[in-house]
C-alpha cells in the first residue's frame, strides 16, 4: 500500500514537474491537407476490344486528394518527429492505349507510420522538414458497366508502398499552414525479365518489378498542442 501511495505521488509529481515545459513548448502536431495527385499505373499484355482499340496501360487517374497527418515532435528542438498520415485520393480508373477509356470510380487511400525531422528550433516561425514512410496502399473496387450493359466490378488490392516528402512549416502561435512534396510509389507485380544464373547456385528466374506512383503537392491548416 505504501509503495502505491508513493509510486502515485511520484506520477503526479512528475505531471505538474512537465506540464509548465509541455504548455510551453507544444510537441504534438495535427494536420489537415488538401492537394492534388499525379498519378500514374503498371502496363501489362495488350488487350484488343471489339471495336479494334488496343489497351496495354491501366493507371489511377490525376484527381484531388485529401488527408490527415499527426506526430509527435522529440528532442530538446523537436527536430526529430514520428507520426502516421492517411491520404485518399478521388480517383477513376483509366484504361489507356490507342485510346484512353475511363473505366469507374475508384479511390486510393495511403496508411503509413513516418519520421521525420524538422529544421530549426521548435520556436521558429517557419521550419522546413523532410520524412519518409512505410506502410500500404489501399486500391479500391471498381464498379463498371460492360459494353453489353451489364454490370461489372473490379475487386480491391492493398499493396505494401513507401512515401517520402518535404516541404516547409509556418507557425503563428499554435496554428500555423504547410505546403509540401510528397512522393508515393506502390509495388503492383513484377513482369519476367529473364534468367539470372549463378555458378554455384543455378540459374533463376527475375523479375522486373512495377509500381504505381503517385507524385503530389498538398497543402493545409497545422495545429499544435
Amino acid at each position: 500500500m505504501v509503495f502505491k501511495r508513493v509510486s502515485w505521488l511520484v506520477i503526479l509529481a512528475t505531471l505538474v514537474w512537465t506540464a509548465p515545459a509541455f504548455a510551453q513548448e507544444p510537441r504534438v502536431e495535427l494536420s489537415l491537407l488538401l492537394g492534388w495527385s499525379i498519378s500514374d499505373g503498371v502496363s501489362g499484355d495488350p488487350v484488343i476490344t471489339g471495336d479494334g482499340d488496343i489497351f496495354d496501360q491501366i493507371d489511377p487517374k490525376d484527381s484531388f486528394k485529401w488527408g490527415l497527418m499527426g506526430g509527435v515532435l522529440l528532442g530538446d528542438y523537436g527536430n526529430a518527429e514520428v507520426g502516421f498520415m492517411f491520404s485518399q485520393q478521388l480517383s477513376t480508373l483509366q484504361a489507356t492505349g490507342t485510346s484512353t477509356l475511363d473505366i469507374g470510380d475508384m479511390t486510393v487511400s495511403s496508411y503509413h507510420g513516418y519520421f521525420g525531422y524538422n529544421f530549426f528550433e521548435n520556436d521558429a516561425k517557419a521550419r522546413p522538414y523532410v520524412f519518409g514512410g512505410l506502410g500500404a496502399t489501399s486500391y479500391g473496387g471498381v464498379d463498371y458497366t460492360r459494353r453489353n450493359g451489364a454490370a461489372g466490378h473490379i475487386n480491391g488490392e492493398t499493396q505494401f508502398s513507401t512515401t517520402w516528402g518535404a516541404g516547409v512549416k509556418f507557425y503563428a502561435g499554435n496554428v500555423g499552414a504547410r505546403i509540401g512534396l510528397q512522393f508515393t510509389p506502390t509495388y503492383i507485380k513484377s513482369d519476367a525479365a529473364g534468367y539470372w544464373c549463378d555458378p554455384w547456385y543455378g540459374c533463376y528466374l527475375v523479375g522486373d518489378p512495377q509500381y504505381s506512383n503517385s507524385f503530389d503537392i498538398s497543402g493545409g491548416i497545422l495545429f499544435r498542442f
